[in-house]
């Protein structure tokens, strides 16, 4: 049993289950969670404590305020039910992103403070909104959602102007408000110390009511070094601000308004949980010093059609000054022989009109394992120059580790290896292994209900029966579920109409038993088409392959079983000659990887992960 705040989110009509009347919405689905985070939630969990008794002054997120403010409601959920695709959709991006776990596709954080006050932190940032004592009335709340965009508005930067932050949308429930609220944010540059430089350059906060502007100048900051604090004074319920330099014209030598200060570029470098055997990195390369924990690539077309964005997680970042804009370029280098980048000091360049517009940019590696090597982390270079070869900076980065499964294969010597294998064979001889064959019989039921009233649904709900008055309904069983419906929790029947399984609201059934039926609209349900419809939520989850296929190739002990069962009836013995298969797990892996490729080549119509269940 895991903590009530840590608990795994679920559809707002679903089957389940203990944790549904915390939901503070039915009609928002919930974050899937990835097999990767289920196996790390109990970590979280001990890491989420450890953060609570740590801070005296930043609170805890707190999504309950946003059930009486629909519209709130819908922008914080929307931000977090972004996920990521399953990974395996190759060639989507120009090459394979890596293998990408369902995660958060924003960062993001809304609390609830009270007349006492408290701070607010957007996670891993140097960004903090404090609320003073007495900034509501006793008795009442403020809701603070902060959000970061890492792309500035570009009108912001020119000659005379550069920003040096993120954009910061602040988003406030209260508006009867007494006092002003603080905003404390690191910023990416700072004047040069000369006098000239100090008269004619001016770092100031721009505020806006819309992201892409008009912005107007906040008279109320502070700048100390690379900190800036400003007083929010005149406040609105959605507010955009970003700092900025400022120079007066220009007077010769200075070209831009770089002449006058010290600018940080930082480098984020990002992949997945994970490593596997072909993975891809993506660097970012931004003008200011906020770089998020996960980045999301949510522009990635194919076919014309835009698909699920793809999440990186932080791998590493360095920071470094830029005197001025240049074309610059970045090269990357694997410290370890057992891993190589697809091409061996391939340069991605950043324009220098990338840099003086204040763009991210982002750039892909994509590195792969040599063959016959074991699967660990490594660590690799990565080297920032300028087209004359001079170096800008220059760190290293180390990769997280395998997945679990994967690493637990891979790295076992190869006298454990045997004795591995030796272990997870089967109890019997192969050839003595019998798995059951499905039986496709037809169900029998003994309970039937009659709706009492229409319900026809403007939202389409998979598991909710759509019925008309009169339609007699066969139940699965006399038990009821609870689950919550448009509103409050409901009792509900498991029951099949028109050879379709879902749900029927208990009040509008009655039951009778099988000898009052007088019309059955299904003649025949056998249990081929149970099993169909009960696996059908398995074509929208997401997964790991990797584990999908440790996992199969561990627990088949007969690949032809398996090949059959999946309509690879064609495939022989002679089909592994050809690609030097001799280990039974092996030859499952292969058939594993074809029904793979197979889905993928017909993604459209087939489901890798919900047939290979069903």
């Amino acid at each position: 049993e895991i903590e009530n705040e840590n608990s795994f989110d679920s559809s707002g009509d679903e089957l389940d289950v203990h944790h549904l009347l915390r939901k503070s919405s039915s009609r928002k689905s919930g974050r899937s969670k990835s097999v990767s985070e289920l196996l790390d939630i109990l970590d979280d969990t001990v890491y989420a404590h450890q953060n609570i008794h740590n801070s005296d002054q930043i609170l805890l997120q707190d999504l309950e305020w946003l059930k009486n403010d629909r519209e709130a409601y819908k922008m914080a959920w929307l931000s977090q039910r972004q996920l990521a695709r399953s990974c395996l959709d190759l060639n989507t991006i120009s090459q394979s992103p890596g293998w990408a776990q369902t995660q958060l596709a924003e960062i993001t954080v809304a609390c609830k403070v009270n007349h006492q006050g408290g701070s607010i932190q957007l996670p891993e940032s140097d960004i903090t909104v404090h609320v003073p004592q007495g900034h509501v009335a006793v008795g009442e709340f403020q809701e603070v959602s902060l959000r970061a965009f890492l792309d500035p508005p570009h009108m912001l930067n020119h000659d005379l102007s550069c920003t040096v932050s993120p954009l910061l949308e602040i988003m406030l429930g209260n508006l009867n408000t007494m006092e002003a609220l603080l905003l404390e944010m690191k910023i990416g540059a700072q004047v040069r110390k000369d006098p000239f430089s100090q008269v004619m350059t001016e770092m100031v906060c721009l505020h806006s009511l819309d992201k892409e502007g008009p912005f107007k100048v906040l008279s109320n900051c502070y700048i100390y070094k690379d900190t800036i604090q400003v007083k929010l004074i005149d406040l609105s319920q959605v507010m955009y601000l970003v700092v900025v330099a400022q120079a007066k014209p220009l007077q010769s030598p200075a070209a831009t308004i770089w002449d006058y200060i010290h600018k940080t570029t930082s480098i984020g470098i990002y992949g997945p949980k994970y490593i596997h055997p072909s993975f891809t990195v993506v660097f970012t390369v931004c003008g200011h010093n906020y770089i998020p924990g996960k980045l999301t690539i949510s522009d990635i077309k194919q076919g014309g059609k835009n698909v699920s964005p793809v999440v990186f997680q932080l791998w590493g970042k360095h920071s470094f000054l830029l005197d001025k804009p240049q074309d610059l370029s970045i090269s990357v280098f694997s410290c370890d022989p057992d891993f190589k980048v697809k091409t061996e000091r391939e340069r991605k360049e950043i324009k220098q009109k990338q840099l003086e517009a204040g763009e991210v940019v982002r750039q892909q590696f994509l590195f792969s394992l040599a063959e016959h090597r074991e699967m660990h982390l490594f660590v690799f270079c990565v080297q920032v120059e300028s087209l004359n070869g001079e170096t800008v900076a220059q760190f290293s980065v180390t990769t997280p580790d395998p997945a679990r499964n994967l690493k637990r294969l891979s790295n076992l010597p190869g006298y454990l290896e045997k004795e591995e294998e030796i272990k997870s064979a089967p109890l019997l001889p192969k050839m003595l292994a019998k798995y059951p064959t499905f039986q496709d019989k037809t169900l029998t039921f003994t309970n039937y209900g009659v709706t009492l009233k229409a319900v026809l649904r403007q939202s389409k709900i998979d598991y909710l029966l759509e019925y008309f008055k009169g339609d007699t309904i066969a139940l699965l069983a006399e038990g009821k579920v609870k689950a919550i419906g448009q509103s409050k929790v409901k009792e509900w029947y498991v029951g099949v109409l028109r050879g379709k399984i879902g749900l029927v609201h208990c009040k509008n059934v009655k039951v009778i038993p099988k000898e009052q039926v007088m019309l059955i609209s299904d003649g025949v349900f056998t249990t081929r088409n149970l099993l169909e419809q009960i696996a059908l939520p398995f074509k929208k989850l997401t997964y790991i392959y990797s584990v999908v296929l440790t996992l199969v190739s561990e627990k088949v002990y007969d690949w032809k079983v398996l090949a059959d069962v999946l309509g690879y009836t064609h495939l022989s013995l002679e089909d592994f000659d050809q690609i030097q298969v001799d280990k039974e797990s092996e030859k499952v892996s292969h058939v594993i990887k074809k029904l793979k490729e197979d889905c993928h080549t017909d993604r459209n119509m087939r489901k890798f992960l919900y047939e290979l269940i069903v």
